[in-house]
């Protein structure tokens, strides 16, 4: 049977890893990205995300720098995005460390960079980062960190998103987004249901029981960004929870080998 993953988000403003609600970044929460890490090494996450949500392109530079710092203390899989407007930062942003990327706005502005990147990568290696939104006509996808509407459902864009060439779908809404209600359920099911390739949950997890809701939902793997930094040897916590819930996760013996493995 395959193993559910356990996946921590690192939001990055202007270089600081920062809380979001409701994709409000207002609170920071390290001034510097690699003491998240080295937590995260030591508490048994499976992968990491680290999200560019500076509203100023300028920031890819230093955020690029920042992946580059990351990826030579992180131990397990590295998934980078914001901004990748290009085939150039792509590239950049895997040459610094990442192993795969997740991207929005482009699904939407520049299908073929999507797809260009798809065929020169893999799929495997395409995280179609997807944003939704309720309001009294219905849930639908936003992108440009949340500020434009595209029009299209979520399921009709999951569909399309696996066609252009994600590999993955990163489901996050920004209703629940630091909201502490859990995930976005009904729309997850939806979402999980319509398309092939793993979708990841994120946004709102409160409690380990959202991280086992999320799986019951259909979800591949479950995510989570600000409970993890706020609660000592948290992820260690959760697959525990999970595990006890039948949810089948890699071990912490696995990971702490990987880890030796990886510094020997």
């Amino acid at each position: 049977m395959l193993k559910k993953r356990l996946i921590a988000v690192l939001i990055l403003r202007d270089g600081q890893v920062v809380q979001s609600v409701r994709f409000k970044h207002t609170n920071v929460i390290h001034s510097n990205a690699i003491h998240a890490i080295e937590c995260f090494n030591k508490w048994a996450v499976d992968e990491i995300v680290i999200l560019n949500v500076s509203r100023d392109a300028a920031s890819r530079e230093q955020f690029a720098e920042v992946v580059g710092n990351i990826s030579s203390e992180c131990f397990v899989p590295l998934t980078a995005g914001g901004w990748i407007t290009d085939m150039e930062y792509a590239g950049q942003l895997l040459r610094s460390g990442a192993d795969k990327l997740c991207i929005n706005t482009a699904f939407l502005d520049d299908p073929e960079l999507v797809k260009a990147l798809s065929l020169r990568y893999g799929r495997q290696c395409i995280v179609a980062s997807m944003d939704v939104k309720a309001d009294e006509a219905g849930v639908r996808v936003m992108v440009d960190r949340g500020s434009r509407d595209t029009g299209s459902d979520p399921v009709a864009w999951a569909q399309r998103a696996a066609e252009l060439g994600a590999g993955e779908i990163f489901f996050n809404s920004i209703d629940h987004d630091g909201n502490r209600k859990g995930y976005h359920l009904d729309v997850l099911k939806q979402v999980c249901s319509a398309v092939d390739v793993p979708v990841i949950a994120f946004g709102g997890v409160f409690q380990w029981q959202d991280l086992v809701d999320g799986i019951h939902a259909g979800a591949a793997a479950v995510a989570a960004a600000n409970i993890f930094h706020y609660t000592e040897h948290s992820t260690k916590k959760a697959k525990r929870f999970m595990a006890e819930a039948g949810v089948p996760v890699r071990s912490e013996g696995s990971h702490e080998l990987l880890q030796t493995l990886s510094v020997s």
